[in-house]
């Protein structure tokens, strides 16, 4: 027998997403926290988990195999009735992907240890849901729980965050002379280079205050915040790795190319010109555009995959970027889970062609990337899902904070330059962070 859709989902009086922070405080939480302009789609929706059901953890060992163990997770917590809704998203799973487990993907193993786990997923069965641009605020619950209450507690400040570089800029210029190198001898086209920070982890402070310095700092389309006792992400992304409808529509929105966003509007106005005309950022983007059709089209129907957007320069919180969409439908007897698998990790962060890229990245990088570089996802429980590239994001264990930040080397890239624009996009992190 069908419930009515009243049973599950309720809507509330409008409050804004701020007042419900004090929910991050708990010992499990999945956040995806849009920020930005919400007349536009991408920042337009906020989902807040404030207590999963269930949690699901894969090491490296077992990532390869992540399809049917993650299918399997997604059938056994999918509600007998599902919600029927115009919502885009009324419960389903939410978690990531690292790097390392899209490495397995393609059958690339590390040289580094990592002390994140290839998936963190969990079960989200109650949430709450925001329409930042109509103000419209809903609880949903496929087990008929009602909303719980939003305590009104004080976030204590946290401390500075004392951020230590992996590689000096010295190191960093030479990998990326190591990487036209390999461009030179015909190995690859483009690498995706990036570099870690670390700090120590104050015992003190929690995640969720670090996380509202961040939000605050750099709202991004993509934000989110997920944590466990043993881990946290905390993720101010800008770049959208996938989307998948309900009847089987993909879409992705490589990033490559960045330039800074000025307040002088003249000025403003130069560098995005310039940004468009760049025969090196331009390429840049082209070969991930490419790449991204080609991982797509192993699960998509014949003839479906098509660009419609190529090298558009879009403004973002601290800079502007070049962003391309590629769009395609999936094969019908394929579903999200195959997409993730034909797709990991995201063309943007790796390289062209992608495995070997992957390869010369693990050579010359000093650090496994963990979370960063891999993809935060949710999966509605109609087989939907909307993904995002993690970068600009902060990854925590119980010891130590991590960022990263980097870019695409190909031929014609400068040591010096990719050094300023990897630092470019650093700074907001190590700025909102208190790193001196």
């Amino acid at each position: 027998m069908a419930f009515p859709a009243s049973a599950f989902l309720t809507e509330l009086p409008w409050q804004p997403v701020e007042t419900f922070l004090p929910f991050l405080t708990g010992k499990q939480v999945a956040f995806l926290d849009s920020g930005g302009d919400p007349a536009q789609s991408r920042q337009r929706w906020s989902y807040l988990c404030p207590e999963p059901t269930a949690l699901l953890k894969l090491d490296q060992q077992e990532a390869r195999i992540f399809r049917p163990v993650l299918r399997q997770f997604w059938q056994e917590q999918k509600p007998v009735h599902p919600l029927a809704t115009h919502l885009p998203f009324t419960g389903g799973l939410i978690g990531f992907a690292s790097y390392e487990a899209g490495m397995a993907c393609e059958h690339v193993i590390s040289r580094h240890k990592t002390d994140v786990p290839a998936f963190l997923v969990m079960a989200c069965h109650d949430l709450f849901i925001f329409d930042r641009l109509d103000r419209r605020l809903w609880w949903s619950s496929t087990k008929g729980h009602p909303p719980p209450s939003v305590s009104r507690e004080d976030f204590p400040h946290p401390s500075p965050l004392h951020f230590t570089p992996d590689d000096t800029e010295a190191t960093w210029k030479e990998t990326v002379s190591a990487v036209r190198r390999f461009i030179e001898a015909g190995d690859i086209f483009q690498a995706n280079l990036t570099m870690r920070w670390q700090a120590f982890r104050p015992k003190e402070t929690s995640l969720s205050a670090f996380y509202r310095k961040l939000r605050h700092a750099c709202p991004a389309p993509f934000g989110a915040f997920l944590a466990t006792a043993e881990f946290g992400l905390l993720s101010a992304s800008v770049e959208r790795f996938l989307s998948l409808s309900a009847d089987g529509l993909i879409e992705t929105r490589p990033i490559k190319g960045t330039a800074p966003l000025m307040a002088d509007p003249v000025h403003n106005k130069r560098i995005k010109d310039t940004l468009s005309q760049d025969e090196k950022e331009l390429a840049e983007n082209l070969m991930i555009t490419d790449l991204m059709r080609n991982d797509l089209g192993r699960v998509s129907e014949m003839a479906s995959v098509h660009v419609p957007q190529l090298c558009k320069v879009e403004e973002f919180a601290h800079v502007h970027h070049l962003v391309s969409s590629v769009q395609s439908r999936l094969k019908a007897d394929y579903d999200v889970f195959d997409l993730l698998y034909a797709t990991l990790p995201p063309g943007s962060v790796t390289g062209a062609p992608k495995h070997r890229a992957m390869e010369i990245i693990d050579q010359l990088e000093s650090s496994s990337r963990g979370a960063y570089c891999g993809t935060l996802f949710r999966i509605g429980w109609n087989g939907a899902m909307d993904s995002s590239v993690i970068i600009r994001s902060l990854s925590a264990t119980t010891e130590k904070f991590r960022l990263g930040a980097g870019g695409g080397i190909t031929w014609p890239s400068s040591p010096q330059a990719e050094y300023e624009e990897m630092l470019l996009k650093a700074a907001p992190l190590l700025k909102a962070l208190g790193s001196p």
